[in-house]
């Protein structure tokens, strides 16, 4: 008999037609697709019915988190792989999952790496080719936080050695676009958790943050190492704080 544990596959998207179909057929091997969709105007919907995916229609309240955990509730797997529109799985990443689900783990969840890509370029330095702690047992895992949602994990994380791609950035202005979403988002749990800051202190936080975002980046993280790549993701990513201070400063200021 197979005793192989279900996987379903957990995708959130918001007017992603453009990308959702690379990802929806990497992972068509799974045993469930379930979509979470933020309401999308465009083809997405249609097209991920077309790759046999649920479809869970929820207009964004604000968390990623929520997002995740809903579809958590929807899914049946016994294990729930947590991936975005932009993600791509690997065969290599199959066959590592596979051989996970045919030997019953006593982890409750697994990170791996997700392979970043800026303009079709492998970021291997810059601090882009991380470890994502998504693949999660359904019945020991929920996800807090707004933009960068985490596991609280009740139980052990485990290493999966396969990788999986991240296509974010084919042109600067989506990832511009994208990133002044993610910022309005966090400058609101600044709020939450930061309070009322005066200015001298929200002035401190901005230049000293933004500061060493750029040189974690690009010194520490040795994204000097990525030629113009490098330099340009390193100074985006310091604007990238640099703006979500300034949104915080002004809801402050509100």
């Amino acid at each position: 008999m197979d005793d192989r544990l279900r996987l379903s596959v957990v995708i959130l998207t918001k007017n992603e037609e453009a990308r959702i179909a690379r990802c929806l057929e990497s992972v068509r091997w799974a045993d469930e697709i379930v979509v979470v969709d933020g309401m999308s105007t465009d083809r997405t919907v249609e097209i991920c019915r077309r790759f046999g995916a649920r479809v869970i229609a929820h207009p964004f309240e604000g968390s990623f988190a929520q997002e995740r955990n809903l579809g958590m509730e929807h899914a049946q797997g016994d294990w729930v792989l947590q991936i975005d529109a932009d993600d791509v799985v690997t065969p290599e990443f199959r066959m590592a999952v596979e051989r996970m689900l045919r030997h019953r783990p006593s982890h409750v969840a697994f990170k791996f790496r997700r392979k970043s890509y800026l303009l079709s370029r492998f970021m291997r330095y810059g601090g882009w080719d991380h470890y994502l702690p998504n693949l999660v047992r359904r019945d020991a895992v929920r996800y807090e936080g707004i933009v960068h949602e985490r596991p609280v994990i009740r139980g052990t994380l485990g290493v999966l050695e396969a990788a999986i791609e991240h296509h974010p950035c084919e042109s600067l202005g989506a990832f511009l676009n994208r990133h002044n979403r993610y910022t309005s988002l966090a400058a609101v749990e600044l709020r939450r958790t930061q309070g009322l800051m005066d200015e001298t202190a929200i002035r401190r936080q901005l230049i000293s943050k933004t500061r060493k975002t750029w040189w974690k980046t690009y010194v520490k993280k040795q994204g000097w190492r990525e030629g113009l790549h490098g330099l340009v993701f390193s100074l985006f990513y310091a604007g990238i704080e640099a703006v979500k201070w300034a949104k915080y400063w002004e809801s402050c200021r509100g």
